[in-house]
């Protein structure tokens, strides 16, 4: 499957008129990740008050967390370690409190980051190690489908819809084994030049390799998504 023009239905955005101080508060995590305003003003259309921080104390008690990534896995990882925002991410996981990430945010969570040679240690929240796509042609830039998994949360509503994606590596293997009573993770594929990991979400973790912002309606549905189900999330 390849990358195809952005499709009608995902131009229009939804209105984003109400109240910002009951909505749930999305700290976006200002780590220096390159322009990531995209990001909170997608989630401020999705129904969020979102806030670009590196404030410690408002990372820890928002809602939800999101965390962008742009450029290479290595650089991000050590831009998360160096303001110590790895520390942070960890923390609310251990506490079940919601995070989402995108992108090189996605990937980073993942055990090693092999580019062009060199490794590069992950945060590990899932074992798994992001390479590059088997494609003729890298990035992988432009709209793609994917194949939502059973009982997604993210893309209740937009199964069949289209999203952004920029990226030449990805996690195309899944490792992790859950073993009962703990829920299995709910996993998104795409399809370029192979399958490889869209979507994860697992307990208060979730993740998407596309990224949603943007993703036009689709994108803000499935951030509409997420924030709705800030404070569900268990572990």
């Amino acid at each position: 499957m390849t990358a195809a023009s952005s499709p009608a239905s995902s131009e229009a955005e939804p209105d984003t008129a109400g109240d910002a101080g009951s909505r749930p508060l999305v700290a976006v995590l200002d780590y220096g990740s390159g322009n990531v305003h995209s990001a909170v003003k997608a989630l401020a259309a999705a129904g969020a008050d979102a806030r670009l921080t590196s404030d410690r104390g408002l990372v820890a008690e928002a809602d939800g967390l999101l965390v962008p990534g742009v450029g290479a896995f290595r650089a991000v990882m050590h831009a998360l370690r160096s303001s110590r925002a790895d520390e942070l991410i960890e923390r609310r996981l251990a506490g079940g409190r919601p995070v989402l990430g995108i992108c090189v945010g996605m990937q980073v969570l993942f055990g090693l980051g092999v580019e062009r040679g060199v490794d590069t240690e992950g945060m590990g929240q899932w074992p798994g190690v992001v390479t590059e796509l088997d494609a003729p042609v890298l990035p992988h830039m432009g709209w793609n489908t994917v194949h939502a998994g059973d009982g997604s949360r993210l893309f209740r509503g937009i199964e069949d819809e289209r999203f952004y994606f920029v990226h030449s590596y990805a996690v195309q293997q899944w490792q992790l084994e859950v073993q009962p009573p703990f829920p299995q993770p709910v996993l998104t594929w795409c399809d370029y030049g192979g399958p490889f990991l869209a979507a994860v979400e697992n307990g208060p973790l979730a993740a998407t390799q596309f990224h949603p912002e943007k993703s036009g309606a689709a994108g803000i549905r499935l951030l509409s998504n997420w924030i709705a189900s800030l404070g569900a999330a268990t572990l």
